[in-house]
């Protein structure tokens, strides 16, 4: 499997289990395969609920700040990357 960033944790939202992550690179989309890691972070997840400014997208591109549903803790500075 090969692993490419896509972007970069910029919050985690603990009451919500929801990371803010500012895309870098490519493209995210429900149903991808993602990797988030950092220092302390690693799991992986397919991408599910995914919102930019309260409203659901269907894609994200390099420079969206979107919310993204994730399983377990991230951190800020955690790097997102796509598995295909």
């Amino acid at each position: 499997m090969t692993e490419t960033k896509v972007g970069t944790v910029t919050h985690y939202y603990n009451h919500l289990h929801v990371a803010g992550v500012i895309m870098t690179h490519g493209e995210l989309k429900p149903g991808d395969r993602i990797h988030i890691k950092g220092f302390t972070s690693d799991f992986e997840q397919d991408v599910g609920s995914m919102e930019m400014d309260h409203v659901p997208v269907t894609v994200a591109k390099p420079g969206d700040d979107i919310g993204l549903r994730v399983v377990a803790h991230a951190r800020e500075h955690d790097t997102v990357f796509k598995v295909t």
